[in-house]
């Protein structure tokens, strides 16, 4: 017969193996905004430019004026503000923008937004903005998207003097052109 010293560390054991084994298998939810990375390279496959950032859903509600709000600075995405790697030196608007990390933020109205890129970075949203940290501002037309785009996408264009970078969302887009420099 077992010791009653032996019997309690057995069930103790026991007890400690089961709800050891359950915690292990749980895991968090899925994040309603998951993080989503687009990356533009060059011939040769060294990259050009990056993107990080969250991509909320629409979820059937107005987007652009409501839950975005028009003339207001927006971290362009969703949970932290999105960030952008320069891997070489490229021009926006007049601009020139030097290899680094940056946050990338919007401003969205009707016909026009302003794009904004800050030495600002690991920033949540845009509650800590600040403007003089911006490097660069350029105003882009918002053009109408040819079918509802359910999730904030981002997604890189090349052109003929570098790449664009496209931002769509519900029923409009934007295109944000970055030159190389010679």
């Amino acid at each position: 017969m077992l010791s009653n010293y032996l019997r309690l560390s057995l069930i103790s054991l026991v007890v400690i193996l089961t709800t050891t084994s359950l915690n292990a298998q749980e895991f968090p939810r899925l994040d309603a905004s998951p993080l989503d990375i687009t990356i533009a390279r060059n011939d040769d496959m060294s990259p050009v430019i990056r993107v990080i950032y969250s991509r909320p859903k629409k979820n059937d509600r107005k987007i652009f004026g409501a839950l975005v709000p028009f003339e207001k600075v927006w971290r362009t995405g969703a949970n932290e503000a999105t960030e952008l790697e320069i891997y070489e030196p490229l021009k926006l608007g007049s601009k020139l923008i030097e290899k680094g990390t940056y946050t990338l933020y919007t401003i969205p109205n009707e016909n026009e937004w302003t794009v904004i890129i800050n030495r600002e970075t690991n920033v949540w949203g845009a509650y800590s903005y600040m403007q003089d940290q911006d490097v660069v501002r350029v105003n882009v037309p918002s053009k109408g998207a040819a079918a509802t785009i359910e999730s904030l996408s981002m997604a890189f264009k090349p052109t003929e003097n570098g790449v664009s970078l496209m931002i769509g969302w519900d029923d409009r887009f934007i295109e944000v052109p970055f030159e190389k420099v010679k």
